[in-house]
């Protein structure tokens, strides 16, 4: 990435005290924690995985182990619903556009595990998939959105992987939609599957509030509840995904957001489907309560502009998709800061709004470097003929 500008904007606040490192742990390094007591995840949490960041400033609040690969058995299924999103953003597949149950897919899948029901040749739309697959965790859902999707899992499996690859999720690879046990193909790690829920709040916002965060469904005249153990016991959560196997044990990615601020977090490798509630509810508490934030931009805000080379228009302004603000430990005074845009340029038209094309670095003294994804807040086309002279003979005025 190039620097194109400056945003001079120190803000005049005191110095901050550097986070501290967390202890790699393991289950059974902590005593079991009781709801209600004191939490400070790197006494009292128990999960030998864990991963915690506030996304308007994507500051890690609390790491363990969280570059260790691991198996995320129904946790699969949060890059499956992913996979969909971007391709109903780009009108590959609609949300009502409707698919049926192969017999080799009910053959392997009718009512194995989570299951939505699904009859032999049934037909079901995208938007009921999804709502199955992320509310009651629908294995049959999975193979059915993938083969209707991509004509076949495999296909729909390569997508899965090159999403990964794009989001830079280095130590992830996926074996099947649905995260089935499958000898060890599927992979993953606490980090990269916050990267992955960052990036659905960030690039589709209103396919998470859609899909995202139901405490129950009902399909085929069966009610199922959505088992995340944070709906109606902490503000604010709404979402994201359990999952479990005998191998893997017990996971979880939650999320919460409260007067605009946002908490990612990720815990996995537990025994016990109680003392991953009991605790994830505490670790998310702790994340709003043992951290402040000083706010930045509000959600939609201009952040900055970037130059267009080939469009219509010779700048697009860059926009925050969420609030953006400095997190810091309670107690402490804010940090001061220095912000830069970042984007490899000029931007080439076509260009369409709320796509990601810049990013914000925030720096903090004794911190490294954290970068913000910034959005186009307007859709820029290809320059015409006579729009290609007039911007060119207002570059070489330099205005």
């Amino acid at each position: 990435m190039s620097l194109r500008a400056a945003l001079a904007a120190p803000l005049l606040l005191a110095a901050f005290v550097a986070q501290a490192q967390v202890p790699a742990g393991r289950q059974g390094a902590a005593p079991a924690y009781r709801e209600g007591d004191p939490f400070d995840p790197a006494i009292s949490l128990a999960a030998p995985l864990a991963y915690m960041v506030d996304l308007g400033s994507g500051r890690v609040l609390f790491e363990r182990e969280a570059r260790r690969r691991f198996i995320p058995a129904s946790l699969t299924k949060i890059m499956t619903a992913y996979v969909a999103f971007e391709l109903m953003q780009a009108g590959r597949v609609q949300p009502n556009q409707r698919f049926a149950m192969s017999d080799a897919a009910f053959r392997q899948w009718h009512q194995v595990g989570s299951t939505m029901f699904l009859g032999r040749g049934q037909v079901v739309s995208v938007d009921e998939l999804l709502q199955a697959i992320m509310t009651v965790s629908a294995n049959d859902g999975c193979i059915v959105l993938a083969e209707g999707a991509s004509g076949s899992v495999a296909g729909f499996v390569a997508l899965m992987n090159a999403e990964a690859r794009k989001l830079g999720m280095t130590d992830s690879h996926f074996g099947s939609p649905n995260g089935w046990p499958d000898q060890g193909a599927t992979y993953t790690t606490a980090r990269d599957l916050a990267i992955l829920t960052q990036a659905m709040l960030t690039r589709h916002p209103g396919y998470y509030s859609r899909y995202v965060g139901h405490p129950e469904m009902t399909f085929n005249g069966i009610r199922q509840d959505n088992h995340v153990p944070l709906f109606g016991r902490v503000p604010g959560a709404d979402g994201v995904k359990t999952g479990f196997t005998n191998e893997a044990g017990y996971g979880l990615v939650g999320s919460a957001v409260r007067d605009g601020r946002r908490l990612v977090m990720v815990v996995g490798g537990y025994d016990r489907a109680w003392q991953r509630a009991r605790e994830s509810r505490a670790m998310l508490e702790w994340g709003f309560s043992a951290w402040k934030i000083r706010r930045l931009f509000a959600a939609g805000a201009t952040v900055g502009e970037a130059q267009v080379q080939g469009g219509a228009a010779r700048h697009v302004a860059l926009t925050a998709p969420m609030p953006y603000y400095l997190t810091y430990p309670a107690g402490a005074a804010p940090p001061a800061v220095k912000l830069t845009l970042r984007y490899d340029g000029p931007l080439r038209a076509p260009i369409r709004k709320g796509a990601q094309v810049a990013m914000l670095r925030v720096g903090t003294p004794g911190e490294a470097p954290r970068d913000l994804p910034l959005m186009a807040g307007a859709s820029t086309g290809v320059a015409g003929p006579m729009a290609r002279l007039r911007n060119g003979l207002l570059g070489l005025a330099g205005l």
